[in-house]
C-alpha cells in the first residue's frame, strides 16, 4: 500500500518515514507525490485539523493518507500557541517571529516555564475507519535558544529529565522520544494490533 504524507516539512516527513515507512510500500511527500494542496486548518484541536488533513489528501489521492498537526501549548499563556503554533505571529512557519513573541509573551513568568508539545496523527485508508494517535513531551520553555538541529520551538524546549533542548538532541534521540514519536508509535501498535 502506498502512504501519501499530508506535508511538505521535510523534518516531519523524515521523522515519520523513519518511524512507520515498514508498514507501507511506499511513501510519499505530497512534494514527491506531485500534490499541492492546501488544507485550511480550521479545526479546534490537533486531532481536528490531522484529520483534515488526512482526509484531503486521501480525498484527492484515494491512497493512504497520514498527516500530523502538532504544536507547543504553554501554562502559563492558558495552551497558546495551541493550534497555532505555526502561525503564532500571523504568518505561517515564521519560526523566529513565532519564538519572539513566545518569549516576550514569558518575559515576567519565572522558570519553569512549563510547557508540552502536543502531536495529533490521523491515518485515513480506502475501505477503512480512520486512526487517530495523539503523542505528548513535557518541559519547559528557556528563554535562550540552544542548538541548531531542531525547528520551530526546538531551540526554547528543554524536555523534561534532559539537559538538551530539541534542537541539541541528534535526530534519532528526539526521534525516540518526540511528542511526534510517542504519537506515531502508537499508530504502529494500532497497525500491529490490525494485522
Amino acid at each position: 500500500m502506498k502512504l501519501m504524507i499530508a506535508s511538505n516539512n521535510e523534518h516531519k516527513i523524515r521523522e515519520i518515514k523513519a518511524i512507520v515507512g515498514g508498514y507501507f510500500d511506499e511513501v510519499l511527500s505530497q512534494r514527491e507525490a506531485g500534490v499541492t494542496l492546501d488544507v485550511e486548518e480550521n479545526g479546534s484541536t490537533f486531532a481536528e485539523n490531522a484529520l483534515l488533513k488526512a482526509q484531503a489528501l486521501f480525498d484527492v489521492t484515494g491512497c493512504a493518507a497520514l498527516a500530523d498537526d502538532s504544536g507547543l501549548m504553554v501554562d502559563a499563556l492558558d495552551g497558546e500557541p495551541g493550534v497555532y503554533s505555526a502561525r503564532y505571529a500571523g504568518q505561517h512557519g515564521d519560526d523566529a517571529a513565532n519564538n519572539s513573541l513566545l518569549i516576550e509573551k514569558l518575559k515576567d513568568v519565572p522558570a519553569p516555564r512549563t510547557a508540552h508539545f502536543v502531536s495529533a496523527i490521523a491515518l485515513v485508508r480506502p475501505g477503512k475507519l480512520p486512526m487517530l494517535a495523539k503523542g505528548f513531551c513535557d518541559g519547559q520553555i528557556l528563554f535562550e535558544p540552544r542548538g541548531n538541529n531542531g525547528f520551530g520551538y526546538d531551540p526554547y524546549f528543554l524536555p523534561d529529565g534532559m539537559s538538551k533542548t530539541f534542537a541539541e538532541l541528534s535526530r534519532e534521540i528526539k526521534n525516540a522520544m518526540s511528542h511526534r514519536a510517542f504519537a506515531l508509535q502508537k499508530l504502529k501498535k494500532m497497525l500491529d494490533e490490525e494485522r
